[in-house]
């Protein structure tokens, strides 16, 4: 139990034992004045009667806040759970917004990749082309190096008679 019910438990348990103690006292009548006529009846059954009707306002009241409170926690929590359910949907949006970029990206990306792949393709054949013409006219100039220098040496091999 909590600390302080206990100590409220054990203050109602000694008055009650101090009740019974003295419940011959409690019983004798008094003459009390009420303010505008006087009453023969017992003091002690008076106090104890105000002290269960303090008692039972004070329960009452620690009902009320403890009630109170219980509603009060359960409109937060309703609230909390909307909130909740609200930031999950502003989520979830947020991260179909990103899949979307993120696709739209992907796809700029995959163009562009593919328009640089094509790009160097192209200059690629083209060096092919222009390399295959250099070789080409790289082996005639050579082939026409050869068919002169074999015209020399032919014409240093057989000199030329003089008919």
């Amino acid at each position: 139990m909590k600390l302080h019910i206990l100590l409220l438990l054990l203050i109602l348990a000694s008055i009650a034992t101090f009740s019974a103690l003295n419940w011959g006292v409690f019983l004798s009548p008094n003459e009390l004045s009420l303010g505008f006529t006087t009453v023969q009846i017992p003091l002690g059954l008076v106090m104890i009667g105000i002290l269960v009707c303090i008692t039972t306002v004070f329960l009452v009241f620690v009902a009320y806040l403890q009630g109170s409170a219980l509603l009060e926690t359960r409109r937060h929590s309703r609230e909390l759970r909307t909130n909740r359910e609200l930031a999950d949907r502003a989520e979830a949006s947020r991260f179909t917004e990103l899949r979307a970029f993120l696709e739209m990206e992907l796809t700029k990306q995959a163009n562009l990749n593919s328009e640089s792949k094509a790009a160097v393709l192209t200059r690629i054949d083209q060096l092919e082309l222009d390399f295959r013409s250099f070789v080409e006219q790289s082996g005639n100039t050579l082939a026409a190096y050869i068919g002169e220098l074999e015209d020399r040496l032919e014409k240093t091999k057989f000199p030329p008679t003089a008919d």
